[in-house]
């Protein structure tokens, strides 16, 4: 269902699909993080990213790109995001669940490629141990660093953590009814739906 005043459904639609695959949608977030950042007295490029996944159902008619979470229990669909420290999007993947984030993630940072000139380091959880610093390193000189949670931290001191700021761009998805279910028959139209409610949020900080 659309408000009655938009246009015929199918004009919506085909002007959705045009936008998501001439990438109009991706450019326009950009642009409008690249506002806010100036806004706020930072560089348009950020220097460091903050990854991290979250699993979200699907709707029962969708029956494409999808799998079982089983350490969360899901059946549905994985959103890889990357974002910077202000919790704006720099990139957004979305797959199957059952994909472990250090396979995932490289699908979502290469999507960062040569986008961002100043980038040197992006933060992770533990979820992200294992070889793929060593991936990241060689294929885009960046530092991947693992924040470890409390709990996963071998000594006593806490580490103090800035995953904060991705769980709190989860947390901003949480606002967007379309966006707690997966509704989308595909996967990249899922990705543009978080790339356009990432638009809103960033309009409502140049507009207040």
């Amino acid at each position: 269902m659309i408000p009655k005043d938009f246009a015929p459904w199918e004009s919506v639609y085909y002007y959705c699909s045009k936008w998501k695959n001439e990438d109009i949608i991706e450019e326009l977030l950009d642009k409008l993080r690249s506002m806010v950042r100036i806004q706020s007295g930072r560089n348009e490029s950020p220097n460091m990213g903050i990854i991290d996944s979250r699993s979200v159902k699907t709707s029962h008619h969708v029956d494409s790109v999808r799998a079982l979470d089983s350490n969360k229990k899901i059946k549905g669909r994985k959103q890889h995001i990357i974002v910077d420290n202000q919790g704006l999007l720099m990139s957004v993947a979305v797959h199957e669940a059952n994909i472990h984030d250090s396979k995932g993630a490289p699908k979502v940072m290469e999507k960062l490629s040569y986008k961002f000139p100043r980038l040197a380091k992006s933060l992770a959880d533990g979820g992200y141990r294992g070889s793929l610093a060593d991936w990241v390193f060689d294929k885009f000189k960046w530092e991947l660093e693992v924040v470890l949670r409390p709990d996963e931290c071998p000594s006593k001191f806490k580490v103090i953590p800035k995953r904060w700021i991705v769980e709190r761009a989860f947390a901003w998805l949480e606002n967007f009814r379309r966006l707690t279910i997966d509704y989308e028959f595909h996967a990249d139209t899922a990705e543009a739906m978080i790339q356009l409610a990432f638009c809103k949020i960033m309009l409502n900080k140049i507009i207040v």
